[in-house]
C-alpha cells in the first residue's frame, strides 16, 4: 500500500516540474522551433534582398507607364548597343542586367533588326521576347536570277516583285559597267575592243542563283551581290582550262551564253562541240539566239531580214563569237563551254537544229546535206510554233 508521503511527493513534482511527457516534448520540439525561426529570419533577409534587387534592376522601368514608345534596332547592332539604347530610352532599368539576362536566356544572338513599339511597363522577358520575334516586317528578301535570263528580263522581274521601283538605273549601270571596274573580270571586259558597242557590259556576268538581299538594297547593291558570285563560278582552274583552249574568260562566258540559250542541259556539251568545231574551221556560228538577243523576240523560223540584221551580235553575218554574252549562263553551261563533248568533237559535228520547239530536243548533223534534210523535216513545226504565238 502506497504511503501518503509518496503521493504528496508526486503531486509536488508535477506542480514544480510539470508532467514528464511535457519535458520530453519540449526537448524534441525546441531544436525544430529554433531551426524554423532561423529559416524564417534567413527567408526574410533573402526576401528583402530580392525585393531590393528586383525593384532596383529587374522590375519594369515604370510599371505605371504604359505609354508606347518607338524603338528601332538597326541591322548589325550588337546586344550591348541595343541594351544601351533601351536604357537611354527609359524602357529598361539597367542595361548590364538586360544584357546578361539575354545572354543567359540564349536570346543574345536572336535579336532582330526592325522597328518596335515598347513601353516602360514591360518586363525584361517581354521586351527580350519581342525583340527576338521581330517586328513582323522582313528585313531581307530573296531574289532569283534564272539561268538563261537576260539583264532586261531580270530587271523587269525585280520591278514586278517590288524589289526595285524602276529598272532604268539598274540597266544603265549594267550597260556601262563603269562602277564595277574593281572586279577584275569587268575591268578586263572594259578593256576589250568595241566594248562601247555592247548592249550591256555586264551581260553574262551576273551569276544565276537565288540570293538574300536587304529590303533596302539599291540597284548597285544587287548588282554587286551577283557579281561577287561570278568569281566562284569561274575559279582559277576554269581560267587555266580557258587558256589551254586559247580563250579568254569573256569568250568562254560568251560561248556559254549561246549554249545556255540553244539547248537543254543534257545537250550542252554536244552543242558546245558543234560551236568549237565551227570556230576551228573558221565557219560562222549561225546561232539563232544571237538574233533573238538583238530583236528581243524568240523566233524559230528566221527570215532573210533577220539573217541580214546589222549588228555585231549577228553570228549569221559576222564570223566568230558575238560581241559579248547574250544571257547570263549557268555553271553547267560554262563547264560545257570549257569541256565540249569529246565524241562530237572527234566526229566533227558541225550542225544542229530544233525538233519540236516545245520539247527542246535537238537534231545533230555532221554535214550540210544532213542538216538541210533535217531542217526540211522540222521547219513546218517552227513556223507553226511562231504562228501560235502571233509571230510572223
Amino acid at each position: 500500500m502506497k504511503k501518503r508521503s509518496d503521493t504528496y511527493r508526486s503531486v509536488r513534482d508535477e506542480r514544480e516540474y510539470g508532467p514528464y511527457w511535457y519535458s520530453l516534448l519540449w526537448r524534441a520540439v525546441r531544436p525544430v522551433l529554433v531551426i524554423a525561426g532561423s529559416v524564417l529570419i534567413v527567408l526574410g533577409i533573402l526576401s528583402t534582398i530580392w525585393n531590393n534587387v528586383y525593384s532596383t534592376y529587374l522590375a519594369p522601368a515604370n510599371a505605371q507607364d504604359q505609354t508606347n514608345r518607338a524603338f528601332t534596332v538597326e541591322s548589325g547592332q550588337s546586344l550591348t548597343r541595343v541594351a544601351n539604347n533601351l536604357e537611354e530610352a527609359g524602357i529598361i532599368r539597367n542595361r548590364t542586367v538586360f544584357k546578361y539576362y539575354c545572354d543567359f536566356a540564349g536570346m543574345g544572338q536572336k535579336i532582330q533588326a526592325g522597328s518596335y513599339v515598347l513601353n516602360p511597363a514591360m518586363t525584361m522577358s517581354q521586351i527580350a521576347e519581342q525583340l527576338t520575334m521581330g517586328d513582323g516586317n522582313p528585313i531581307v528578301r530573296n531574289i532569283t536570277l534564272i539561268p538563261g535570263r537576260t539583264l532586261e528580263e531580270f530587271a523587269a522581274e525585280l520591278v514586278a516583285d517590288g524589289v526595285l521601283s524602276d529598272s532604268s538605273e539598274f540597266l544603265e549601270m549594267c550597260r556601262s559597267g563603269e562602277k564595277f571596274s574593281d572586279y577584275y573580270y569587268i575591268a578586263d571586259v572594259l578593256a576589250t575592243k568595241n566594248v562601247g558597242q555592247r548592249k550591256y557590259v555586264l551581260e553574262g556576268y551576273l551569276s544565276p542563283n537565288t540570293y538574300e538581299v536587304y529590303i533596302s538594297a539599291t540597284a548597285e547593291d544587287i548588282i554587286r551581290r551577283l557579281l561577287s558570285q561570278t568569281e566562284s563560278t569561274f575559279p582559277v582552274t576554269s581560267q587555266d582550262r580557258a587558256d589551254e583552249l586559247g580563250f579568254t574568260m569573256d569568250e568562254i562566258i560568251t560561248l556559254a551564253s549561246l549554249i545556255e540559250k540553244e539547248a537543254k542541259e543534257s545537250d550542252f556539251a554536244k552543242v558546245s562541240a558543234v560551236f568549237h568545231n565551227r570556230l576551228k574551221q573558221g565557219m560562222k556560228l549561225q546561232s539563232d539566239v544571237t538574233i533573238h538577243y538583238v530583236t528581243g523576240v524568240r523566233k524559230m523560223a528566221l527570215d532573210s531580214n533577220d539573217l541580214a540584221l546589222n549588228s555585231p551580235y549577228n553570228t549569221y553575218k559576222n564570223a566568230g563569237l558575238p560581241l559579248g554574252p547574250v544571257c547570263n549562263p549557268s555553271q553547267a553551261a560554262i563547264e560545257a563551254a570549257l569541256y565540249p563533248d569529246a565524241t562530237f568533237l572527234a566526229e566533227k559535228y558541225l550542225y544542229f537544229c530544233a525538233k519540236d520547239p516545245e520539247s527542246g530536243e535537238l537534231h545533230f548533223s555532221r554535214t550540210l546535206q544532213e542538216h538541210e534534210q533535217a531542217s526540211a523535216i522540222y521547219a513546218p513545226l517552227w513556223r507553226e510554233y511562231d504562228e501560235s504565238r502571233g509571230i510572223k
